[in-house]
């Protein structure tokens, strides 16, 4: 091998150019002045190029491509980091809306609650009416109540919409209230007279206000357009409350589902409903 390689490095290289005259001469060339003379020229040729991209505005028509690419990459990178920071910020609201959803149906089953603890926090009423301390919390509710008609405070609940019931209380395969075929839009009321526990957003259900009344007793309307009340509102009977919509996962087309829970279980709404 390495004699093959002294070989080359011997050897000689012969240029004829091919002139119009009668006699063409020959050039020998070495090996090693062929190789240094490419060199050479390669390298005349690189630093004419690097010194024209650098000193010229060459560079801008050399560089077009890869910029706009990079460019493009970091819009990108820019509206993937909005994209995470909103899908953040839903989740925490999505966290928050469960953690009131539970302190609400906690209210619902309890017979007794210390109102300095953070459940009652939650749902604390303005300041304007003074709440009475420690006891019972659904007694406090009570006495936020007692401003509210006589109708409501005999705990008959009416029908939150005018429609027709599509399908039925089914504790068994996980229907735990009545849904109403009704279209997008329809006036939700309340079904009687209490203190908004939640209203807010939650991934299955959507749009979803809870009312807590008097005898342990709460009323959810889920799967609403709008809501039209905000948590600590006291609202009377019959009272607008949301408009009927379809947000939500588990929701298959425009209704209104709604729900009475007594002492943390659901019941049958027809039982309770006067005008259904």
């Amino acid at each position: 091998m390495f004699k093959k390689l002294r070989d080359i490095k011997n050897s000689s290289v012969y240029i004829t150019p091919n002139f119009p005259v009668l006699r063409t001469k020959r050039y020998k060339l070495s090996f090693l002045s062929v190789v240094s003379a490419v060199l050479g020229y390669s390298l005349l040729v690189a630093i004419i190029v690097i010194i024209i991209i650098v000193l010229t505005p060459a560079r801008n028509v050399v560089f077009f491509f890869e910029n706009e690419k990079l460019t493009e990459q970091v819009e990108k990178v820019k509206e993937l980091e909005k994209k995470v920071l909103f899908l953040s910020k839903e989740l925490q609201n999505f966290a928050a809306s469960n953690e009131k959803l539970k302190y609400a149906m906690i209210i619902a089953s309890t017979d007794s609650l210390d109102s300095n603890s953070a459940i009652y926090d939650s749902l604390r009423q303005p300041k304007k009416k003074k709440l009475r301390s420690g006891g019972n919390l659904l007694a406090v509710f009570r006495d936020l109540l007692d401003y509210l008609s006589k109708d409501s405070s005999q705990l008959f609940f009416i029908a939150p919409v005018n429609g027709v019931i599509i399908k039925r209380f089914e504790p068994s395969r996980g229907h735990m209230g009545i849904d109403y075929g009704i279209r997008k839009g329809t006036a939700v009321h309340a079904a009687l007279g209490g203190v908004v526990a939640f209203s807010g957003f939650t991934p299955d259900y959507g749009n979803t206000i809870m009312i807590l009344h008097q005898n342990n007793f709460i009323s959810v309307y889920r799967h609403c357009e709008i809501l039209m009340k905000k948590e600590r509102e006291i609202v009377s009977q019959g009272e607008v409350i949301a408009l009927s919509g379809e947000s939500g996962y588990k929701s298959t087309g425009p209704h209104l589902h709604f729900e009475i829970w007594h002492n943390g279980k659901a019941v049958d709404p027809t039982v309770y409903l006067i005008n259904n």
